[in-house]
């Protein structure tokens, strides 16, 4: 079957399952990281008409070591139907059987940016030399020390050879401090930084150095909710939900 065959199926079933009557207004649970949550917030009251469910959301991170990230609260039975998150953390849960099989879906990818706090001047960034020198001379970098801070720390700032000097910079509280002033810049996925108060996008970092978020969502194992599950997948991957997601500043995957 060809790709385009594949493009055109996928629409088809996509539609046929928006199309089922709604059920019950069943209530779903879903725990989101921050990557994908401008473009979802955005789609929510459209989603839960559209669909007929009703979504109860919190948060959490993708990956690393703290009590509240998605995978540690699924570990201490924190109720959840749906997962949507990084593709990394999300691969982790798969292998450690906290996922339904085959349930996975990439939703979009978005590339790594920079803010700063809104009016300072913007640094260059444009080459991997100038993004290196920007690190340097900044008194402080923040990220979530999640998906992201873990690349930036293990294989970013290591490539450029400036792990040791970014240690003493590095806080993992992400583009709030920034703008309260507790920062001076953020390097996170862009949709975490398009549109937040109190900062200015830079842009995005090099394409040398660069690290491509996907986020993807699935089904949680031991969830009753398989067919709202479906309902609001079909939705979150429909043409309806393509400009909130581009507008957040990423990119709609295309089905596999």
């Amino acid at each position: 079957m060809n790709k385009r065959w594949q493009r055109i199926r996928s629409i088809f079933v996509i539609a046929a399952v928006l199309a089922l009557p709604a059920a019950s207004f069943a209530q779903v649970n879903v725990i989101m990281s921050g990557g994908f949550s401008a473009a979802y917030r955005e789609l929510l009251p459209d989603l839960e008409k559209a669909v007929g469910i009703r979504v109860n959301t919190t948060s959490g991170a993708s990956q690393g070591n703290g009590p509240n990230t998605i995978g540690a609260q699924l570990r201490r039975g924190v109720p959840a139907d749906v997962v949507i998150m990084s593709r990394e953390g999300l691969d982790d849960l798969i292998r450690e059987g906290k996922i339904v099989a085959g349930t996975d879906v990439d939703l979009a990818k978005t590339p790594l940016g920079m803010s700063v706090r809104a009016g300072a001047a913007k640094p260059d960034i444009s080459t991997v030399n100038a993004f290196k020198k920007t690190l340097l001379r900044a008194s402080s970098v923040t990220f979530p020390m999640s998906t992201t801070g873990i690349y930036l720390m293990t294989k970013g700032f290591p490539r450029l050879g400036i792990a040791k000097e970014m240690a003493s910079k590095v806080t993992a509280t992400g583009v709030a401090a920034v703008a309260r002033g507790d920062a001076e810049i953020a390097v996170q996925p862009v949709s975490e930084l398009l549109h937040v108060a109190g900062v200015d996008f830079v842009g995005t970092i090099p394409a040398e150095i660069q690290f491509v978020s996907v986020f993807s969502a699935a089904m949680v194992t031991g969830s009753k909710e398989p067919e709202a599950f479906k309902r609001l997948i079909a939705f979150l991957v429909s043409e309806n939900a393509k400009p909130a997601i581009k507008k957040s500043g990423m990119e709609p995957s295309r089905p596999r």
